[in-house]
């Protein structure tokens, strides 16, 4: 699959600091900051860094520093943000997964019981 990163997404815009975002964590290859549009007493996006389109865009081509940084990322958001009873991580990827950003993201999302995750 061939993966054209459009660096004019809303998430690329909010890395170089042309639409302001609230930050809850960085380090050197994640941004993490709240959703503005949130699901759950928690959610917060995780972000890489790097031009990255979806998941399997980033697990195909990014380095493995800058997948450690990100796992990094996420555990570091999980703890400050108190989810010890639980959480949920999801990663929508292109349409038919219903991804609305076309920049690699995680959404974490909890302090309260989710339920299942599809109804039958």
């Amino acid at each position: 699959m061939e993966f054209n990163y459009d660096p004019q997404n809303i998430f690329a815009r909010i890395l170089r600091g042309e639409i302001p975002a609230k930050v809850v964590f960085e380090n050197e290859t994640a941004l993490a900051f709240h959703d503005v549009r949130p699901q759950a007493p928690v959610h917060i996006l995780v972000i890489p860094k790097g031009p990255y389109m979806s998941l399997d865009h980033f697990a195909a081509e990014a380095t493995a520093v800058e997948q450690a940084g990100f796992l990094s990322a996420v555990a570091e958001v999980c703890r400050m943000s108190g989810l010890e009873d639980g959480f949920r991580a999801i990663a929508n990827a292109r349409a038919h997964g219903n991804q609305e950003v076309p920049h690699f993201h995680v959404h974490i999302l909890g302090g309260r019981p989710l339920g299942p995750l599809l109804a039958h």
